[in-house]
């Protein structure tokens, strides 16, 4: 069994008993959409199957283990990336005073 398995989170904790909520964070998962790869061995597959309900499981090869999906971290969900919103909007706020001006 050497391999790895990539486990991502689908549903909250929220409401489950303290038990499931330390499993899950003890396998790398922060919030729904993150995604964690742990090494595939009997213990980790143990803590996967008592939070099977919370989350879903891939099972790699070898060599793709340091490979993952760009989609599934959440870091990029919540636009932590070097391209600030606040950069979108000012062009946006310079337009409306534009306009006030106008009138």
């Amino acid at each position: 069994m050497p391999g790895k398995l990539r486990v991502t989170q689908t549903k909250s904790t929220i409401s489950h008993i303290a038990r499931n909520r330390a499993t899950v964070k003890a396998l790398g998962l922060h919030g729904i959409g993150t995604t964690s790869v742990v090494a595939d061995n009997d213990a980790t597959r143990g803590m996967v199957r008592q939070v099977r309900f919370l989350v879903s499981v891939e099972e790699l090869p070898e060599g793709d283990a340091a490979r993952r999906p760009a989609g599934n971290r959440r870091s990029e969900d919540r636009g932590d990336s070097t391209a600030s919103h606040r950069s979108e909007e000012a062009p946006a706020a310079d337009a409306t005073d534009a306009a006030e001006e106008s009138r």
